[in-house]
């Protein structure tokens, strides 16, 4: 019995002293999979070209002190050589705690974590009774799924427009609340009630996909479960509860995620929607917009490193609600 398994032992060693080094399997990997390399090789340099080289670019401006003032530029005939330098984590540092951060970025933080949380909330709620809705048997049912996915059909920027001009003074919207003898607030001016307008623009723009989607799991539940629940007395509510619910959830988990995705980094929507004002209701990626792109000196550096945070909150919500799902899998298995 020794000796087998000291011959076992033996072979497995030589094994994997004779395995091949790194550059040889790629080299076996690629004569045998050349076309597959070949096949992805364009989508490998567009990802690189789009993706890939402008998130490395930005991580390094983030450690510098870049500005339009000091990068390189051509006025004229002349080339101005860039003459900003390195500073390490400075700006992470400046943003998160330094003078001003809370009306800089934990103001904004802040307002970006309400606004993404009511905003999917409202998306999945509404969506969910409206798909529930179009999974019955209603005469005209088509004709009402048209008009329900228009809002999410129109381009963003006529939507928002249309909006705007609606929640004006003066609007659609005021001569109704006047008609019906209730305050017209100032949606446009206004801090509290900007807000409350980008949410409502937002989830109007919004609702659509979560519909769609939502009734393509509704209709992907078998109907002997539903038959099943109502012969053993089930209530409507039991039946939601029980059977709806758990039969939505690989759809739940992967639009939710994609509507907290989309809402962190709704830009449209607020920029379309004030512009470069109402402080107030500038979301971090609006923010960072205008500290890029919306004053002079325009700040490359702090503007790359509000990117960098937001990317870094995103993959970290991202990657515990993984787990939280997984979880929740487990134990509901």
């Amino acid at each position: 019995m020794s000796v087998a398994v000291q011959g076992a032992t033996g072979k497995g060693s030589r094994e994997r002293e004779q395995r091949p080094g790194l550059l040889e399997r790629v080299k076996r990997s690629y004569t045998k999979h050349w076309y597959a390399y070949a096949m992805i090789a364009p989508v490998v340099l567009v990802l690189g070209a789009l993706v890939i080289y402008p998130l490395v670019e930005g991580l390094w401006l983030t450690l510098t002190d870049a500005n339009s003032l000091n990068v390189a530029r051509k006025i004229g005939v002349n080339e101005i050589p860039a003459s900003y330098e390195f500073v390490g984590f400075h700006n992470y540092a400046d943003i998160l705690w330094g003078p001003g951060s809370y009306d800089r970025f934990w103001s904004h933080f802040v307002w970006t974590i309400a606004w993404t949380a009511v905003c999917v909330f409202l998306h999945y709620t509404l969506g969910l009774g409206l798909a529930l809705l179009l999974n019955q048997k209603l005469r005209g049912r088509a004709a009402y799924r048209m008009l329900l996915i228009l809002p999410w059909a129109v381009p963003t920027f006529v939507t928002v427009f249309s909006w705007r001009l609606m929640l004006a003074d003066g609007g659609v919207v005021n001569s109704a609340l006047s008609l019906l003898h209730l305050p017209e607030p100032g949606w446009l001016t206004d801090p509290w009630a900007q807000k409350a307008a980008a949410v409502m623009v937002n989830t109007w723009a919004g609702v659509p996909f979560m519909m769609i989607s939502l009734l393509g799991g509704l209709q992907s539940i078998p109907a002997e479960l539903y038959e099943a629940a109502e012969m053993d007395g089930a209530s409507a509510w039991q039946r939601f509860r029980y059977v709806t619910l758990p039969g939505l959830r690989s759809v739940s988990s992967t639009v939710v995620l994609l509507g907290v995705i989309w809402t962190f980094n709704q830009f449209n929507v607020i920029f379309l929607l004030f512009g470069s004002g109402a402080p107030d209701a500038q979301l971090l990626v609006t923010w960072a917009y205008r500290l890029g792109f919306g004053q002079i000196p325009r700040d490359y550096a702090q503007s790359a490193a509000y990117g960098v945070i937001l990317l870094s909150i995103l993959i970290v919500f991202t990657a515990f609600y993984r787990r939280w799902l997984a979880r929740n899998e487990q134990a509901n298995g």
